[in-house]
């Protein structure tokens, strides 16, 4: 089974990071996911009454991570943190887009709780994943582009495994090798904050509403949290 780990270095930089992982193993993904389909439609009905509006750069999650991308030499506002790309995407359009369930279930609670979210298939992992700071001689494949290979800078924070980055500028887009299918059966969510003292309570919310649209769909659920005093989890 393979272990997350914070790189001590990054942990010292970001001392209020604070990562919720939640597997799921068994997931049945070809099957309806009635709960999740319900939970994006709640979601946009609310954003079309106007009763809920979904967390933007003026909003102190989403301004955290801008800080953050910022001080790691990325620009947030060329290359968006996943949740604050998402949260525009539902803002300008109106709906949320429809992938699979495990990956629609994951941007609904990350858009819900204004947090970045993220899933590897597990069997397509190699070796231990660190979330550390890129060397620039790694390898990524964005995600849907399987003929594309880029390089990370120097010093951005990635998600990798021992065979190339599974997620660039920490959480601003996946790899395309780990991508969540319907055939995939063991997954990794990731669901992350950089303010731990302020939002370590809405973590663990999400947290546990990402397994309560999981648990119907799969054998078993489990939640580890990686911190700088908890670096390390094996899922």
């Amino acid at each position: 089974m393979p272990a997350f780990r914070l790189a001590p270095a990054v942990a010292e930089a970001f001392p209020g990071a604070r990562i919720a992982l939640v597997t799921a193993t068994g997931v049945r993904g070809r099957e309806p996911w009635p709960h999740t389909v319900t939970a994006l439609a709640e979601l946009e009905q609310r954003l079309a009454d106007g009763t809920w509006r979904p967390a933007d750069e003026t909003d102190p999650r989403i301004e955290a991570w801008h800080t953050a991308y910022r001080a790691f030499g990325t620009n947030p506002r060329r290359i968006r943190p996943s949740v604050d790309a998402l949260g525009r995407r539902l803002a300008k359009r109106g709906s949320l887009p429809r992938i699979n369930p495990a990956v629609d279930s994951y941007n609904s609670v990350s858009v819900r709780h204004g947090l970045p979210a993220g899933a590897f298939d597990l069997d397509r992992v190699t070796g231990d994943i660190g979330i550390r700071y890129a060397i620039g001689t790694e390898s990524f494949t964005p995600l849907g582009e399987p003929d594309t290979v880029e390089n990370p800078k120097p010093g951005e924070v990635i998600y990798a495994d021992t065979t190339g980055v599974l997620t660039r500028h920490w959480n601003h887009r996946d790899a395309h090798r780990t991508r969540v299918t319907e055939d995939s059966t063991h997954i990794a969510f990731v669901l992350e904050t950089l303010h731990a003292d302020r939002d370590g309570d809405l973590l663990k919310m999400a947290a546990d509403e990402l397994t309560g649209l999981l648990a119907p769909h799969a054998e078993q659920t489990t939640v580890h949290h990686l911190t700088p005093e908890q670096p390390e989890a094996t899922v």
